[in-house]
């Protein structure tokens, strides 16, 4: 029984901590770019998106498809980076604990 107890204060921290990691996930901010930096994106660490900045030489050109991938890459990129910011900050609170594959965690 005394493990049984242990067990659960564990789980008890662990769960704390989970929300505090979703709280640090909300305010961390991830920004990807594209086009050598003429368009960015900014989104925070559940991959809500905070920001989108294009440069204004992109409203020159009459190929609106050139925009519209640029404002994609720059979006794929930075949900790259949250995705990775996520996963190094669960590693923390799990202690480096293998979750079995499509076990994504807070998500």
């Amino acid at each position: 029984m005394k493990n049984l107890g242990k067990m659960m204060k564990q789980a008890q921290e662990m769960q704390s901590k989970m929300a505090d990691m979703q709280a640090t996930l909300e305010q961390a901010e991830c920004t990807g770019q594209s086009g050598g930096g003429l368009v960015s994106v900014t989104l925070n660490g559940k991959g809500n998106m905070k920001t989108l900045k294009i440069d204004p030489s992109l409203f020159n050109s009459d190929d609106a498809e050139v925009v519209e991938d640029l404002i994609i890459a720059a979006f794929n990129e930075s949900k790259r980076k949250v995705e990775d910011y996520s996963q190094t900050e669960m590693a923390k609170i799990t202690g480096g604990l293998q979750l079995p594959e499509g076990f994504n965690l807070p998500f």
